[in-house]
């Protein structure tokens, strides 16, 4: 816009000029400069002739003070052998409102050592998933070894607080809370938590401990699976996590989990402390003490211990904790746990396969944002995670300081951690602020320059209260026609804007209850600048001489708009879903009837079909693109429901068909309910039509030929018969004329027959042969 930050302030120092703008430096070497004309950008300094010797104006800049490569195998070194990020330690000097970056490197290593701790609900509802685990150790560890050579298991239970009304606290149920329950009539108290198998790789005693259990009985239907949680995340030394090995949490259960509050309606109403509390006999000993753990605290533990939570639910409690606990998955149980194994293979997998970055003691006064480099080599801006990994792929983040906005006070060391979900392994940053001049070193107190009565600093005075003038050659209320000519900005403007009082050749800005005043000529102050919803620049920039200075990642003249585009991304990691653009920071979705937040709800869109279909295949039938790449849990969110028979009546569902690999035909409806959910209501099996009988299609063309040879016989019999009539009729009829004819012929003569016979004559002594002469 033209503007010139760096002189439109009212700067009356180094510190004060390069804290406007990145842009601005200061000159200190010069005794007739103006004071504006000190602060102002560096090529106009040097066009006027300062040296650069004489310019103050830093830059930010990075070291890396350690640098270790990535480990490619977990085992067989030493415990801080293992590297999965690179850099590990880096410091930072960063100016104030100046953009800068550095790059980290995050690879999942081979081999890497795990500790599983499974974590089971041991209420009566339970009793068929006990028995089914009574020999997980050994199975789990077979199949676990394919993964890592170095595992260890432990186990623990849990069932509610014994308080009412969440347990049956009567004296008669205090041995056996199942007294006079005919269906299930002995079962141990009612307990909290109680830790029983310290992680160990020798799985046999896992087996072991597990058939000792019994189950025991609550009696609402959430369990207080929270509170065991917390304790098996913070009771480090207790469960035996390894800082070395990736720490996963199984939390297998059949019912929701009490929540923080919920203790209240038992009378608890102290807060859990997020501290351990296991006593000498491995149980939990607050349970009865404190309310259940919040969500908030338990993913702050979970974080702070680098424990990977999985959720083995019902599918009918399959709740979005993944949204609500970092780093956590959740996986569908079977109503006994037959599942199990194939369920903690399937989300170790799932864990392996994607790294997240978070960050750790993030100061207030820093701007951050992350662009992501994953295994097909292209940027992400506004991620920070990448998914579909290999182990042993190496991914690369981009981190943005985007502005450090002040300083902190003098001495104050800042320091913030950037750490992958679930890693142990971290990069420290060391954050320095660049915001004193080099020339303060050499101020001059009671300076000449300065009438003796300032401080000659950076080639301004500073005067003592009461003196004003470049040189301190004023007092404070002098004034006089020449000066009040160089308080106005130009002829026949008003003496200092009107918002100021001429004293000794300069302004003095009266105080607003507003903002600042500021300015040569009183011409700027801190806010008059546009707003959103009340608020000065959106609360996203600094108010500048009546313009928005946005911070970095926001842009609009009321820097109302953000450029990060993080919240635009699907859950497939399309912008928008591809049916939309991401315009500050929210899709405005371009495909017609789509709409949610990244445009992911579509009925009519020509894909949405294939889209769940996808779905539709990982879901039900475990099979498809996103059952083989583990990422079904994360893309499918919609709610499925299976029927006998489809009803494709609902004018606003719909129907989607296709055609599975055996030649059968799967139809779903799609729908979105009014509560913003997506609908899949699909067939529990896919349409395949029955196979004909062997002996009926052989028989059936047997008569067939039979039948076409018999038509065909009788047809030619038929065409016989007619010809053979046909001749036979035309012989009688040239035979009854022949007839007629030889009896009407004048001319026939009936032929005449003439026979001789032989006579012997022997009886007269002779014989004579007769004969015709």
């Amino acid at each position: 816009s033209g503007l010139n930050m760096c002189m439109s302030g009212s700067t009356t120092s180094c510190e004060e000029c390069l804290l406007i703008h990145p842009s601005c430096a200061w000159c200190d070497f010069g005794r007739g400069r103006t004071l504006t004309s000190r602060c102002d950008f560096i090529q106009n300094l040097q066009k006027r002739g300062c040296d650069v010797q004489f310019i103050e104006y830093p830059k930010s800049s990075i070291s890396i003070l350690q640098s270790r490569p990535l480990s490619s195998k977990g085992s067989g070194w030493t415990p801080y052998d293992v590297v999965q990020i690179m850099p590990q330690q880096i410091s930072l000097s960063l100016r104030p409102g100046e953009q800068t970056w550095f790059g980290l490197q995050v690879r999942q290593v081979e081999d890497y050592p795990v500790d599983l701790y499974y974590l089971m609900d041991l209420s009566l509802s339970m009793k068929d998933d006990l028995h089914t685990i009574r020999n997980l150790g050994t199975k789990l560890a077979q199949e676990m070894g394919k993964l890592t050579s170095n595992f260890r298991l432990g186990f623990g239970s849990f069932v509610d607080k014994n308080v009412s009304p969440f347990s049956y606290t009567a004296p008669k149920y205090h041995e056996n809370p199942c007294n006079g329950y005919k269906a299930f009539p002995n079962c141990v108290p009612t307990f909290g938590f109680r830790h029983i198998l310290s992680l160990t790789d020798k799985v046999d005693r896992f087996n072991e401990e597990v058939q000792k259990q019994m189950v025991s009985r609550n009696r609402d239907a959430p369990e207080g699976g929270f509170d065991a949680i917390l304790q098996a995340a913070v009771c480090k030394s207790k469960i035996g996590w390894r800082k070395e090995a990736y720490h996963l949490l199984v939390f297998a259960t059949d019912d929701v989990p009490h929540l923080a509050l919920d203790g209240r309606l038992g009378g608890l109403v102290q807060p859990h402390d997020g501290q351990c509390h296991l006593n000498e006999n491995n149980e939990y000993s607050a349970s009865n003490k404190m309310d259940y753990p919040s969500l908030a605290l338990l993913g702050e533990k979970l974080a702070e211990n680098n424990i990977f939570l999985i959720f083995a639910l019902l599918s009918i409690l399959e709740n979005n904790f993944t949204a609500l606990i970092p780093g956590t998955t959740v996986e569908i149980l079977d109503q006994d746990s037959k599942n199990v194994i194939q369920l903690i293979i399937a989300a170790y997998s799932n864990i392996r396969s994607k790294v997240e970055l978070t960050v750790w003691d993030h100061p207030e006064d820093l701007s951050l944002s992350f662009t992501a480099t994953c295994q097909d080599g292209q940027p992400l801006p506004g991620l920070r995670k990448c998914a579909d990994l290999k182990i042993g792929d190496t991914v690369s983040f981009q981190c943005f300081i985007v502005e450090a906005r002040s300083c902190p006070p003098r001495g104050t060391d800042q320091t913030f951690t950037i750490k992958p979900v679930g890693f142990k392994d971290r990069l420290e940053v060391t954050v320095d602020y660049m915001c004193d001049c080099g020339c303060t070193q050499t101020a001059q107190t009671n300076s000449s320059i300065c009438s003796s009565i300032g401080t000659y600093n950076c080639g301004t005075c500073h005067c003592e209260p009461g003196y004003l003038g470049a040189h301190c050659e004023c007092q404070e209320g002098e004034a006089s026609s020449m000066y009040l000519s160089a308080c106005r900005e130009a002829e026949g403007k008003q003496i200092c804007s009107g918002r100021g009082e001429c004293s000794c050749n300069q302004c003095l800005c009266y105080e607003s209850e507003f903002g600042k005043i500021y300015g040569t000529f009183c011409e700027c102050d801190d806010f008059s600048c546009a707003r959103h919803k009340g608020i000065l620049c959106s609360g996203h920039g600094e108010c500048h001489c009546g313009e928005c200075k946005c911070h970095a990642g926001y842009i609009g003249d009321n820097c109302n708009c953000s450029t990060e585009t993080s919240s635009c991304i699907s859950d497939d990691g399309q912008m928008c879903s591809g049916r939309g653009n991401c315009v500050c920071g929210r899709c405005h979705c371009t495909e017609p009837g789509a709409f949610g937040d990244t445009c992911e709800k579509c009925p009519t869109c020509p894909d949405a079909c294939g889209t769940k279909r996808e779905c539709i295949e990982c879901r039900l039938f475990n099979s498809g693109r996103l059952a083989d790449n583990q990422t079904c849990q994360r893309l499918c969110k919609d709610k499925i429901i299976t029927v006998e028979t489809l009803k494709t009546e609902d004018p606003g569902a719909v129907l989607c068909l296709y055609k599975t690999d055996n030649d059968c035909v799967m139809k779903f409806t799609y729908s979105e309910h009014a509560s913003g959910q997506s609908i899949l209501t699909a067939l529990k099996e896919p349409e395949c039509a029955s196979g004909p009988d062997a002996l009926t299609v052989l028989l059936a063309v047997v008569g067939s030929i039979l039948l076409v040879g018999v038509v065909l016989l009788a047809a030619w019999k038929l065409v016989i018969t007619i010809h053979d009539r046909r001749e036979f009729a035309r012989f009688q009829n040239a035979r009854s004329r022949a007839r007629y004819e030889m009896a009407s012929n004048p001319l026939y003569k009936q032929p005449v027959s003439t026979h001789f016979v032989e006579t012997d004559f022997n009886m007269y002594g002779k014989s004579y042969n007769g004969g015709l002469h």
